[in-house]
């Protein structure tokens, strides 16, 4: 209890709206596995097609892009604040146009993605800006601490809750044995917490930034650094999302024990990541962020080097902890050099925002097609085998990149000083 006491003492002692948007994001953590896991199980519960999950999932990339062009020529005249929230609710609008009936239309399906699509597209735009104005650089790891946190427990805590919910309804007859009605349980839950995350975040007081330009072709040397790490972390984006479902389907199967280490792990690798982020300073980002990279580095060359069941396990213990570690040091980075840049140019932060999503939507497509490349010209066997540990290896160079920012950063800011 005297710790427990301890650490929400280091809490108050924060900015009030540095307080706020944490308690905001950790009320949204606790739905964005509902976001990413449940609501393409809906579709095919539904529909038992795939390709309707496929098209869910077009129109929702179709229409974040658009979104986030959108937030740059609204902010200056609507308050980033009211875009987030904004994005939070219509997330939860989304969910709940789309369960509100057990039948499945294309038109419904195109609809709902659409409106997650810009959902996501407010959230993620404003989501970095409100973080670089609420925080300073002394306090951003123990911010980005609590907050992976949070995610971590939740991304383990939620599914299994929402899962055991689903399958009770049916074995106990709750809500009529329907599923359906489960999840519209679920929707509404979802959108009450998404309302009440989004008026946290408007009692908030946050600066937004001018309504002034953000499309730029040229920028200083510092932010061409960023957009190199930024196109080195959308490489991987690809397979750390994807690449855990195939081996898990080609080596694991449905082994019972896979969920339950995954499970524990995730819960060891949150109370890891929130002591790394109250304890971790400035100075040890750099760490932070070459501890993430070289992790998934080992994880991916277990996995060519195995290639089967204890590769996977082994995979996928590593990519648990490189994930988080990699954003614990990646997000403040880029806030710092932000920071810089946007000082340097006397330009809208936005602008970098938008500019460094470019750069990381860039790095996603070239993962992509590699990956393609290698399993129409090789196999799928060996695009699974060789594509991860090509694209870490590649991803190893973040840390020289990293480290040239870091001291360009550093001689910028001085000569802005002087």
């Amino acid at each position: 209890m005297n710790r427990l006491r301890k650490e929400m003492e280091v809490f108050l002692q924060c900015p009030r709206s540095m307080r706020l948007l944490l308690i905001a994001n950790m009320i949204y953590a606790l739905l964005l596995p509902i976001i990413e896991i449940f609501v393409a199980a809906y579709v095919m519960r539904n529909s038992q097609a795939v390709s309707l999950v496929v098209t869910y999932q077009l129109a929702v990339y179709a229409a974040t892009p658009v979104a986030f062009l959108a937030n740059g020529f609204l902010l200056g005249r609507v308050e980033a604040k009211h875009l987030y929230a904004a994005g939070m609710v219509l997330s939860g609008l989304a969910i709940v146009w789309m369960m509100r009936s057990g039948t499945l239309s294309l038109l419904d399906i195109a609809t709902s993605g659409l409106m997650m699509g810009l959902a996501t597209g407010l959230f993620w735009a404003n989501r970095g800006f409100l973080a670089l104005a609420s925080t300073q650089d002394n306090n951003r790891n123990y911010y980005y601490g609590v907050e992976l946190f949070v995610a971590m427990l939740a991304s383990v805590v939620v599914p299994a809750l929402v899962g055991w919910f689903l399958t009770a309804t049916v074995r106990y007859g709750w809500l009529g044995g329907e599923v359906n009605r489960a999840y519209q349980g679920i929707a509404g839950i979802f959108l009450a917490l998404t309302a009440a995350s989004a008026l946290i975040v408007l009692r908030g007081t946050f600066p937004s930034p001018a309504n002034t330009r953000f499309l730029f072709l040229h920028f200083h040397p510092l932010w061409r650094r960023m957009q190199a790490l930024a196109l080195l972390k959308g490489l991987a984006q690809g397979y750390i999302l994807t690449a855990p479902a195939m081996l898990i389907l080609l080596f694991a199967g449905k082994e019972g024990t896979l969920g339950a280490t995954q499970s524990i792990g995730g819960v060891l690798a949150a109370f890891m990541l929130y002591t790394v982020g109250r304890s971790a300073s400035p100075r040890h980002r750099q760490i932070v962020f070459a501890a993430g990279l070289l992790l998934f580095f080992a994880g991916a060359a277990f996995n060519a080097v195995l290639f089967n069941a204890w590769g996977v396990l082994l995979f996928l213990g590593c990519l648990l902890l490189a994930k988080p570690l990699l954003d614990l040091g990646y997000n403040p980075i880029e806030m710092r050099i932000i920071d810089a840049v946007s000082q340097l140019e006397h330009r809208n932060q936005y602008a970098y925002f938008f500019n460094h999503d470019l750069a990381l939507f860039a790095g996603r497509a070239v993962g992509c097609l590699f990956f393609l490349a290698l399993a129409r010209w090789g196999s799928p066997t060996v695009a699974l085998r060789y594509a991860m540990p090509v694209i870490a290896l590649f991803q190893l160079l973040s840390i020289a990149i990293a480290r040239q920012a870091r001291s360009a950063e550093s001689a910028s800011t001085a000569g802005v000083g002087k």
